[in-house]
């Protein structure tokens, strides 16, 4: 890999993979950060990596749906690798607006595997496509989704999800494209957007606001630190088998309810604020969002015995980590919570809704 296009690299999971070559992994070559810088994208996120490898790092500001930019970018900075994490990933936002997912998860990524296909003529050799455990469904109180799962996608975000792994396998099986795919469980971590239910309640929690909790709070998720997540990211696009899917997981489920809880307990902990605390005294239980499913929870078991990847953090450990930066970084809040995020959460939800 000498020259990796990287669409998305502003956003959450994104940002924090960019960082990881350049600070963790010893990447040499050259990061294309190709993003249309929506709300849930910003540059601030690599300041310090445009400033400290300006003939390495590239950010070009286009939308994966621009056939002619994302061919100009591949052609120009001669890419070999891709690794697509453009998206659009808010399921509430995908139930109240559901146009804006299927042409940036469906067409963007029909865009962006028709000019892989022309780029192969010049070298191309991996495109890895990012997607999610939520195409997989609802599971019930038992078992795990494997790679095997059958696809049944109950939003219309995870539906768009679903179309676009099944474009890139078609894409693979039909005209041989070198691809790999990885589904994830749910990330957090630095840098995620605070419509996201770990940094919107931390945030809540830490200023003593209601906590909305969706239904009861019973609906479980797999939880997986996005520093994990980009290491498993990294193994795959340098080992991974073509033409294979990657579960990604951390071995952490909890119900929302213990989710937040916990979040509740550790502030309660970190910031020791007696007008706060018991800061569970917050919770709030609201109207359940329509179509929720129950349980998501991976077997990452290819990839632990394929790959040798193992989640490095405990739920705890990756939680105090997680709530630490925030507190640590309430300027970048600030700024990305105002302007056009602020606006249409209060449009939709209303004040303090998740």
């Amino acid at each position: 890999m000498r020259s990796l296009l990287v669409t998305g690299g502003c956003g959450f999971i994104g940002s924090n993979f960019i960082r990881f070559l350049f600070r963790e992994a010893g990447f040499a070559g050259r990061v294309v950060n190709f993003d249309k810088i929506t709300y849930a994208g910003n540059p601030e996120n690599l300041a310090d990596i445009a400033r400290d490898f300006p003939d390495r790092y590239v950010l070009v500001r286009a939308d994966i749906c621009n056939r002619d930019a994302v061919k100009d970018a591949l052609e120009r900075w001669a890419v070999d690798t891709i690794c697509h994490f453009a998206a659009e990933s808010h399921v509430d936002r995908s139930i109240v607006a559901p146009e804006a997912f299927i042409r940036t998860n469906v067409e963007g990524t029909f865009v962006l595997l028709e000019a892989a296909r022309e780029q192969r003529k010049s070298g191309l050799q991996r495109f890895h496509h990012v997607s999610t455990d939520e195409v997989y469904g609802s599971l019930g109180p038992e078992g795990f989704f494997t790679e095997e799962s059958p696809y049944r996608p109950n939003s219309p975000y995870s539906a768009s999800k679903a179309a676009s792994d099944h474009l890139v396998r078609a894409y693979h099986h039909t005209y041989g494209l070198p691809v790999t795919v990885s589904n994830c469980s749910n990330n957090y971590g630095p840098y995620q957007f605070p419509e996201k239910l770990i940094p919107l309640m931390i945030l809540h929690a830490a200023a003593g606001k209601p906590l909305p909790v969706y239904g009861r709070g019973v609906n479980v998720r797999d939880w997986l630190h996005v520093e994990d997540h980009c290491r498993a990211i990294w193994l795959i696009l340098q080992h991974g088998r073509e033409g294979e899917v990657y579960n990604v997981g951390g071995r952490c489920e909890r119900t929302n309810l213990e989710t937040v809880e916990r979040i509740c307990d550790l502030l309660d902990e970190m910031v020791p604020d007696q007008r706060l605390r018991p800061r569970r005294q917050f919770i709030r239980f609201v109207t359940d969002r329509p179509g929720h499913d129950l349980r998501y929870a991976i077997d990452c078991g290819k990839i632990e015995r394929e790959l040798g990847w193992r989640p490095s953090e405990t739920f705890d450990s990756g939680l105090r980590k997680t709530i630490a930066w925030y507190l640590e970084h309430r300027p970048w809040v600030e700024r990305v919570q105002s302007g056009e995020y602020r606006r249409w959460m209060q449009r939709h939800y209303g004040e303090g809704r998740s």
